[in-house]
């Protein structure tokens, strides 16, 4: 086990340094050495860049192995709470209003709008901590916030607007700085160690919650701390870079055969593998023929889709 996480450990150093000097224009890793006037670009633009991705990626795979350990549904992703929706709408309004020309104002537009999906799921779901309940208020949550997100769309006052709130719903790390980073940054390191704490709980949980309550098992302090944990990271990583879907659905899934089903196991994999996705995905992103970028939230839907059509034929092999 702890070799195949050295290995995991050792792709994300890999695809971070990829991060680093791939793109329009290859730079090597020597300029970081030498007086190379190109070192400017590796600093100011590839670096804040290379570390979001890095800690998005880590955040959505971390979320997506909880949220399927916590739900016992392999099909489970972050969106499914309906966060990055709520985060989506909250930045969509600031933009529409126009009051989104200082990134402080669209982040804090954004987590408000997490926070506010934040306390409407617990106020749902405090009385009855079930995972069904969970996820049905998830699934409403995201509705309404699609909905909202719509209708702001649609009473956008200049055709600009629209393109700006387009161009930001798929999701992108083009320019972002160091600024973005250091905002950004504190939310996901809570987030995740909150979503950490869930280890031994999802673990108990696979028993059943009969099981896991005569274990110790609190299914309320579990689901908040799901909530909190959800919503801090998912919020941030939406606030800074738009909507990035379908990386807690794939990791998963990819690395269950090698580290195996319990939940407690999957999570720092998890976190390592979104990590080492987002970074390789944003790299061949600006690798993409033209003279713009492929959004990374296109490309990882791109990627996604296919993955879970996949999974939904494979469980219907099974059930027939």
């Amino acid at each position: 086990m702890t070799r195949r996480l050295l290995l995991l450990a050792l792709l994300v150093v890999l695809a971070f340094g990829l991060s680093l000097v791939a793109g329009k224009t290859w730079i090597p890793l020597g300029a970081w050495f030498t007086p190379d006037p190109r070192f400017a670009i590796i600093a100011e633009l590839r670096l804040p860049r290379a570390i979001l991705g890095l800690a998005i990626g880590a955040v959505l795979g971390l979320s997506g192995a909880v949220l399927q350990g916590y739900l016992r549904n392999p099909l489970a992703d972050p969106a499914v709470v309906g966060v990055s929706s709520s985060a989506a709408l909250g930045a969509v309004a600031a933009i529409v209003l126009g009051i989104a020309g200082n990134p402080l104002v669209l982040f804090g537009c954004a987590m408000l709008g997490a926070g506010g999906s934040m306390a409407l799921l617990a106020a749902l779901t405090w009385r009855s901590p079930s995972p069904v309940q969970f996820i049905l208020a998830g699934t409403v949550l995201a509705s309404l916030a699609g909905a909202l997100t719509a209708f702001l769309i649609s009473i956008a006052p200049n055709p600009y607007a629209v393109a700006e709130v387009i161009d930001w719903l798929m999701g992108a790390l083009t320019d972002r700085s160091i600024d973005d980073v250091r905002i950004a940054l504190p939310f996901m390191a809570l987030g995740a160690a909150l979503l950490f704490l869930t280890a031994p709980a999802l673990d108990a949980l696979t028993l059943g919650e009969t099981a896991a309550r005569s274990l110790g098992i609190r299914l309320g302090r579990l689901q908040a701390l799901i909530v909190l944990g959800t919503g801090l990271t998912i919020g941030a990583s939406v606030a800074v870079t738009g909507v990035v879907g379908f990386v807690g659905l794939v990791v998963p899934h990819l690395l269950r055969p090698v580290f195996g089903h319990r939940p407690a196991a999957l999570l720092l994999p998890s976190a390592l593998g979104g990590a080492a996705l987002v970074l390789v995905a944003d790299s061949l992103c600006r690798l993409a023929p033209g003279a713009g970028e492929v959004r990374l939230g296109v490309a990882m839907a791109l990627l996604g889709a296919p993955f879970f059509l996949m999974l939904l034929l494979k469980g219907r092999a099974s059930w027939n």
